[in-house]
């Protein structure tokens, strides 16, 4: 019979395991999106620097962390990690209400860094190559049904899930969250400050999603509630483009 590992030992290599699951996710990501967007192109289904190619390589991204996230769940054979069920009416209050909070968080957090002379970078899932019109009204449902339910997956289901099978709640959504907004600086444009605050304000977004995780057990809970998030976002600018 195999022994469990000394409880360090244990956090240490949850640690691990949770920042694997997330390389994992953006080698597959990335590995996936090129090629099949350029047979998409090669085959006259999308031109380059289009609206169309645009959303369809944000599509192929997330549905590689998909596969990343279901591959690693089944390898490590922890599929409970990634608590799925259909919303009851009490989560779509909170689905809708969570977006709200991470919404209004945004641009609390917006003013407050405004106040002491501070800006956040760019992130560039934001900037159409083509059309804003018609980018910015695909993006709010590939948001709300891709984007947030397939990032919550990874990061609230597969990160903070197997975290919390060392650590108590706190130090897991902490910890998840971090990963969360460290893989975001990448596709963020501006200073070093502008892209390390962005980064600031996504950890603690990513802290309001672990909550909502750690006490539904539902990852479509934060899922929608991020998708949401997004969705405004994108609802804004479109405003502002028409």
């Amino acid at each position: 019979m195999s022994e469990s590992p000394p409880e360090p030992v244990n956090r240490i290599l949850r640690v691990v395991s949770a920042a694997f699951a997330v390389v994992f996710a953006l080698l597959v990501a990335s590995a996936v999106t090129a090629p099949v967007a350029q047979v998409a192109v090669s085959l006259g289904l999308v031109a380059e620097e289009t609206t169309g190619l645009q959303v369809l390589q944000t599509i192929l991204q997330f549905a590689g962390f998909l596969a990343a996230v279901g591959g690693y769940l089944v390898v490590t054979d922890q599929r409970e990690l990634v608590g799925v069920s259909r919303p009851t009416l009490r989560e779509a209050g909170i689905i809708l209400g969570g977006g709200v909070v991470l919404f209004a968080f945004q641009y609390g957090a917006l003013f407050a860094l405004d106040q002491v002379g501070l800006t956040t970078g760019q992130n560039q899932a934001v900037v159409p190559a083509g059309d804003p019109v018609t980018y910015y009204l695909a993006m709010i449902t590939v948001s709300l049904l891709v984007v947030g339910p397939v990032e919550e997956a990874l990061f609230r289901g597969a990160v903070q899930g197997g975290l919390r099978r060392a650590f108590d709640a706190t130090p897991s959504i902490l910890l998840a969250s971090l990963m969360f907004g460290l893989v975001h600086l990448p596709s963020v444009s501006g200073t070093t400050g502008q892209r390390w605050a962005y980064v600031a304000v996504v950890v603690v977004l990513g802290v309001v999603l672990g909550v909502l995780y750690e006490h539904t057990e539902n990852v479509l809970v934060p899922g929608l509630a991020h998708g949401v998030y997004n969705a405004v976002i994108y609802v804004v600018l479109l405003a502002q483009a028409l």
